[in-house]
């Protein structure tokens, strides 16, 4: 997916070779975490200068979502559904 090898990975676990910044980025941003929890500064993957602010999700694409994670014509799905929906709504307050 990052165009490294499993062996260079390897290395890079065991501490052979340092991986370049560059890729360090590719990596916080694909995980949504920050450069000090990948490099052990921190437990928390928010390190300690960030501060995330969760993206808002488009109400009609969590909807669309939602209506594809469930069986169209089980009454007990159709509950589950709502309930999940309600819950996300409610959150967006």
């Amino acid at each position: 997916m990052f165009g490294v090898a499993q062996s260079l990975i390897a290395r890079y676990e065991t501490g052979e070779h340092l991986p370049p910044l560059e890729l360090l980025i590719k990596y916080a941003d694909f995980f949504d975490v920050s450069m000090d929890f990948l490099v052990g500064r921190t437990d928390a993957p928010q390190g300690k200068l960030y501060h995330y602010q969760p993206k808002a999700i488009n109400d009609d694409k969590m909807r669309e979502f939602v209506e594809m994670c469930f069986e169209p014509n089980s009454p007990a799905n159709a509950r589950l559904k709502e309930a999940v929906i309600k819950l996300f709504e409610g959150e967006n307050k």
